[in-house]
């Protein structure tokens, strides 16, 4: 037999052909799937065969790859024997079938490997006979029509290129680039010479994040249709040794410290010997060798976060007791670890880094709202368990961002926090000096330091606005020069742009609620214009934000206002506001929405009887509660991804969320205390279905690992049984939000079709749930 690498044996998997080959058979179709050997290594294959006009046609699948419904351009099924082929790629299974087994050999690149298949059962998450029809959608987001200066696309397309990055020597640049087909690969270029190479190839699967390992090397991750179970990938700066470091099915990976100290190597977590709970690895980025750097055994009191230094050291550990309570331990002595902290988990007391400023290896820098109600940070002795002093804090907002430089001995630069802006306070002169320089070249933008190079010669600045989507310039410590190095959205003109306004108002019971309203330009004109209240997601400790929302730009572009209120359990504002919306989601939290709807309206600048609702996540639940808790309040409304029925939510989460069960039970609702289920089944709209008297457009990924798609089933179904026209939009390669450009795209068209037809009267030619 002659063999390959493995390298070569992966590239077949991501070349795709669009026609099929018409054959005729029955008896093979369905899903088979079995198992390659290659090298030592198992390599996992489906193939699923239907029938279609009398025609068989094939697709396959790798899922180590991450590759699925790759068509085959041959399908035959004859004499016993089947032939499926990819002959662009080079790839042919040739297969007798006996019952529920297929017994063959698997041709590719000079390869004969021998490959066994069992008839399997493809399944699909949810009742697709509820997905409403592509066509019924089309004609939905056709009636978002009105000569508008500026597309859909324009809005949510994603840019040309974004994401850059300078290497830590500032010999290069990293960036994403868009290709014709959407992919969004990772390129790099030399800056001495220009030169680029195409590093990372986007393929089937999303790239969800990439950066800098070393001089020399790039990390990505991607998971699986959005199913969050994370892999951490690697390769060289010219696009060779692509390696998969994590390949393990079913296994979510996090990175927890970079190690500058040590190049080859970084600190992850993975779930990988049991789902519930995470353990920390030393992993070589280069030749993907692996070593456990603790274990996380009790699983019904585990370890949720670890703390290291720079050097790789495990320092400290915050571990879960009784599901509501944490200790911190800490490393008094190398290796020695013991509590120094026994928390509730409402308690904030956390690490942001150690203080390598100073001699004492125990110095650090947190945030703790132990003896405060807003949080705030502290220069503190971890051996000694005791404050050295308190560096920062704000009598309004939560504060817990700082930056320091290595290369200045870990000077403390800068502090950052959220208000009604974002906020940056220097501390140190150097970082005085640079700040008064960017902010008097850009005096009406928000900044932040997007990368700066090792030896702090060259920074990228992200400039935005509430009118501005994102520019990057680059700044060249050596000569003051700001060069302007790619502006994301050109094409969205900031004239153009609506204005987004803080609000400030006090709820029923006498809390002050903090928010923001978008106002296109006929509000601004005297014009009461429809408003899509905008709930956010979480919903505890999320909070919504100043600056450029492609939503309310895109919905202000049509004439709509948009509305999004901080409610009460709503992050940054303190530990008091934060805790006032525990056991009152769907209630009170709700209550705030309301007073901001009723406050806007008070204010002249939107029409009472045209008001939308809109949210994902929780925004979604928000969504169906108020359709059901306030009906007469809205006129239609938008279900992204959000909760219907809190019971069978408690059921369906991750199985990494589990420790947490009981926090989020404290957070939401406890079904096992009867006053507590009596609520449950009062704030879960599927309970509350006859209540639901307005329009509803419900969107779901398939493969949502925390808001399971029966959640959005459920609410379809018991609509659709009351005879209401709900179109339902499904995407079977998504997860918890769409990640993908043409997704997004189709959905926000929809979505304006929507509203048109309901804000505006525009009809369709007939109902469009399926």
């Amino acid at each position: 037999m002659k063999t390959k690498s493995l390298k070569v044996w992966t590239t077949f998997i991501v070349l795709l052909c669009m026609s099929f080959t018409q054959s005729y058979g029955q008896e093979v179709t369905g899903t088979w799937k079995g198992k390659l050997s290659v090298q030592g290594a198992e390599i996992p294959l489906a193939f699923h065969i239907e029938k279609t006009n009398g025609a068989l046609a094939a697709t396959m699948d790798s899922p180590s790859q991450g590759a699925t419904g790759i068509p085959m351009d041959t399908a035959l099924f004859e004499n016993n024997q089947l032939t499926l082929a990819l002959k662009q790629a080079g790839v042919k299974y040739v297969a007798t079938v006996d019952a529920k087994k297929l017994t063959g050999t698997f041709y590719q690149g000079g390869m004969e490997l021998p490959l066994e298949m069992e008839k399997s059962e493809k399944t699909i998450p949810g009742n697709p006979e509820l997905v409403t029809t592509d066509s019924a959608l089309v004609e939905l987001s056709n009636l978002d029509k009105g000569g508008y200066k500026y597309s859909v696309e324009d809005y949510f397309a994603k840019p040309k290129a974004r994401t850059f990055r300078f290497s830590p020597n500032g010999k290069y640049l990293s960036y994403r680039e868009k290709d014709d087909n959407k992919k969004n690969h990772v390129y790099v270029k030399e800056i001495a010479t220009n030169k680029v190479t195409r590093v990372i190839e986007e393929k089937e699967e999303l790239i969800r994040g990439y950066g800098w390992a070393n001089n020399n090397r790039l990390v990505y991750v991607m998971d699986k249709g959005g199913n969050e179970d994370y892999h951490l990938f690697a390769a060289n700066i010219d696009g060779s040794d692509q390696k998969e470091l994590t390949p393990f099915e079913g296994v979510q990976v996090n990175i927890l410290e970079g190690l500058k100290e040590d190049e080859d190597h970084m600190i992850i977590s993975m779930n990988k010997n049991n789902k519930q709970i995470f353990e920390p690895y030393k992993i070589n980025i280069v030749t993907g060798e692996i070593k456990q750097l603790f274990k996380n055994e009790d699983a019904a009191n585990p370890i949720a976060g670890y703390s290291f230094d720079k050097d790789g050291n495990l320092k400290g550990y915050a571990k879960i007791r009784d599901g509501v309570n944490f200790d911190l331990y800490y490393a008094k002595e190398e290796g020695k670890y013991e509590i120094i902290k026994q928390l509730n988990w409402k308690d904030t007391f956390s690490i942001l880094r150690f203080d390598y400023a100073t001699d004492n290896p125990h110095d650090a820098y947190v945030v703790s709202n132990l003896k405060s109600d807003k949080s705030q940070i502290y220069l503190y002795d971890l051996k000694a368990d005791k404050v050295i002093k308190k560096i920062f804090s704000n009598d309004e907002y939560d504060v817990s961002s700082l930056s320091v430089s290595k290369k200045r001995g870990y000077e403390l630069d800068y502090f950052s926090y959220e208000g009604e802006k974002s906020i940056i306070v220097p501390v140190s002169d150097y970082y005085k000096k640079l700040h008064a320089k960017i902010t008097t070249k850009f005096p009406d933008h928000q900044y932040s330091i997007a990368d700066k190079t090792d030896e702090e010669d060259k920074y990228l600045i992200f400039l935005q606005s509430d009118k501005l989507y994102g520019v990057y310039y680059s700044y060249d410590t050596k000569t003051g020069e700001f060069k302007l190095l790619y502006n994301l959205m050109p094409q969205l003109k900031e004239k153009d742009m609506a204005e987004m306004r803080p609000i400030t108002f006090t709820s029923r019971d006498g809390l002050t609620i903090n928010g923001y309203i978008t106002l296109p330009k006929e509000a601004l004109q005297g014009k009461k214009v429809p408003l899509i209240v905008n709930p956010h997601g979480g919903p505890q400790g999320i909070r919504d934000s100043w600056g450029f929302n492609p939503e309310a730009q895109l919905f202000a572009s049509r004439g709509y206002a948009t509305l999004q209120v901080n409610f009460r359990i709503s992050g940054g504002y303190g530990r008091k506001f934060l805790e006032s919306g525990f056991k009152e989601i769907g209630r009170k939290a709700m209550d705030d929405v309301e007073d901001g709807l009723k406050y806007v309206i008070d204010q002249g600048w939107v029409n009472k009887d045209k008001v939308a609702i809109y949210g994902g996540s929780h925004g979604g639940y928000a969504v169906l509660r108020g359709l059901t808790k306030t009906p007469d309040l809205y006129t239609c409304g938008v279900d992204y991804v959000g909760v219907s029925n809190l019971f069978t939510f408690m059921k369906t989460i991750p199985p990494y969320w589990k420790p947490y069960l009981k926090i989020i039970k404290e957070i939401w609702y406890d079904e096992d205390v009867a006053e507590e289920k009596a609520i449950m089944e009062e704030v879960s709209p599927v309970y509350q279905i006859d209540k639901i008297k307005k329009p509803l457009f419900v969107v779901q990924g398939a493969n949502d690992p925390r808001v399971n798609i029966d959640e959005s089933d459920q609410i379809v179904k018991a609509l659709r049984d009351k005879g209401f026209d709900v179109p339902y939009m499904v995407k079977y390669d998504e997860g918890h939000g769409f990640g993908k450009e043409e997704n997004s795209i189709e959905m926000y068209k929809a979505m304006m079709g929507f509203y048109a037809k309901h804000l505006n009267n525009k009809k369709t030619t007939k109902p469009v749930k399926g």
